[in-house]
């Protein structure tokens, strides 16, 4: 069987674990055919200096970097895979994990053995250790071995990935980003399946104090809930691993509860105003109570770890910190995300076939008079231009190319089509035969590229509507979300797995009032 072509993208801080990174995948790729192309993405913040790393020879000349000034791991994932060579696969990798020597022949046969359905194979995470207690900081690296679809060995079909519109960019940091692509890839209709290739994460050095700054993630939970629904852990086994902070928020909000209530008798006591009978003593009950699930949280967490000076220390400090910077942090992402819809954002630009989708389909027309607009084909057109929304129109016309209409008939009948239908921004004509290979001749990616750059928008920002599944594929080959509005022509095959509207109006309708749209086998 042979191996589909892939991708690999590891976005990178410009951590010096990069350079491991790339010296193991180099081992273990050597030359094989299926790797299409290295995509490191650099998104160090202001940093004029080349990237710190050096490129083995069996890498050199199929590594390309992109910058990206600092705008957040799901951002720099989307840059990596949306500036990658066309590939059926993207692998991605995080910057700080080493892949087996093997890793290159079992991603073979991960991707080879993927049913149709399956938009996405992890890999097998190793997290080394040598026994003893991990520190506080460390034990977030062992729970990355059962954690499920992390990126550290990701790969997700190209086409899953434009069908999603790939990464949240809200999610800031490398937290739950991953979790919300697999339940949006599955909400698709796509499945996840675990591989057998493996790769090591090796654990850090110990910091004290990163528990402080690791409370940011409860915003990132929140924004999930949000999001996802409150069963969002359960269908992203997220309770496999990473996380027990459902059950610590519980706990946070009582240490919360409990300080705040003494602090508040406390005061009113002082000052002698609004407090309730005997204010002194229901202050001391509640600064007891307190104190002594601090005092267990501590202990628990002290008992966890090395019981090293340094680590007690910190987990006297922090234990006291993390309740209220929890609580705050999950209140802050509830806020933020609270009128947020799902990801992608509503598209600036739609981009429609013409034979079949805007008129009805006349092989190798040459007649204006015989153009006839496809039922609501108009009005979804008009809805778009009053949204502020971008419009164009992408079409393979070989009779060009086969001497069946020359190119001044072919602009007539899309002159009419564009006064009965449009207008539209843009027009972009493929006059190629099939077997002419050309990059612009739908299902490649070019048609879709010229358009966004004729309207000032890029790929990703763009959905394509068509009746065909070369519509589909060039709209996943430039990295653009696509819908299917299927007609007598479509193929059955051509359905699955690809969003289906019944009409035009219909795709139209959801794309505005930002809907999923179902795909075909979920009709």
């Amino acid at each position: 069987m042979m191996s589909p072509d892939y991708v690999v993208v590891i976005p990178t801080i410009g951590r010096p674990e990069l350079q491991d990174c790339v010296d193991s995948l180099a081992t273990a790729v050597g030359e094989t055919a299926g790797l299409a192309q290295v995509v490191i993405v650099d998104d160090r913040r202001d940093t004029p200096e080349p990237l710190p790393v050096s490129l083995p020879p069996e890498l050199a000349g199929r590594t390309i970097v992109v910058p990206l000034e600092g705008r957040g791991p799901a951002a720099a994932r989307n840059a990596g895979w949306r500036a990658a060579a066309p590939a059926e696969w993207v692998v991605f990798l995080d910057d700080d994990v080493v892949v087996s020597p093997r890793w290159g022949t079992d991603l073979a046969a991960d991707l080879a053995g993927a049913a149709p359905e399956a938009g996405g194979v992890q890999g097998v995470i190793e997290v080394p250790w040598d026994g003893g207690r991990p520190a506080d900081s460390q034990r977030a690296t062992l729970g990355l071995a059962g954690a499920p679809w992390i990126t550290a060995d990701m790969a997700y079909r190209r086409a899953a990935l434009s069908d999603t519109g790939g990464f949240d960019e809200r999610f800031p940091r490398a937290y739950r980003e991953d979790s919300d692509l697999a339940l949006r890839v599955m909400d698709l209709g796509w499945q996840l399946r675990r591989g057998n290739r493996r790769t090591r994460h090796p654990v850090p050095a110990a910091r004290p104090w990163a528990s402080l700054p690791a409370q940011r993630g409860n915003a990132d939970d929140a924004a999930m809930r949000r999001l996802h629904g409150p069963d969002w852990r359960e269908r992203a086994e997220a309770g496999r691993s990473r996380s027990r902070s459902r059950g610590r928020r519980r706990f946070h909000v009582a240490v919360c509860a409990l300080g705040g209530t003494a602090v508040a008798l406390g005061t009113a006591a002082v000052l002698g105003t609004g407090a309730p009978p005997r204010p002194r003593r229901w202050a001391a009950l509640a600064a007891t109570g307190w104190m002594a699930l601090t005092t267990e949280f501590t202990i628990r967490r002290i008992l966890a770890g090395p019981r090293s000076r340094r680590e007690i220390a910190a987990m006297i400090t922090t234990s006291a910190a993390i309740p209220p910077l929890a609580i705050g942090h999950w209140l802050a992402g509830w806020w933020r995300f609270r009128t947020s819809r799902p990801w992608p954002p509503p598209p600036a630009a739609v981009l429609f076939d013409r034979d079949g989708t805007l008129i009805r389909d006349v092989p190798y027309n040459h007649d204006p008079s015989l153009v006839e607009p496809m039922p609501g084909a108009a009005g979804a057109v008009a809805a778009l231009r009053r949204a502020g929304i971008r419009t164009g129109v992408v079409s393979n016309q070989s009779g060009i190319g086969r001497g069946l209409i020359t190119p001044e008939q072919a602009a007539a009948v899309n002159a009419a089509a564009d006064r009965l239908t449009g207008p539209f921004g843009t027009w972009q004509i493929c006059p190629h035969r099939p077997e002419d290979g050309c990059s612009c001749r739908k299902p490649a990616a070019g048609l879709i590229r010229s358009a966004a750059d004729a309207l000032g928008v890029t790929a990703a920002e763009c959905v394509v509507i068509g009746d065909i599944g070369a519509d589909v594929a060039a709209a996943r080959a430039a990295g653009a979300r696509a819908v299917l509005v299927p007609t007598a022509t479509t193929l059955p095959g051509e359905r699955a797995g690809v969003p289906c509207a019944a009409t035009v109006a219909e795709a139209v309708d959801a794309i505005l009032a930002g809907r999923r749209i179902p795909s075909w086998e979920g009709k």
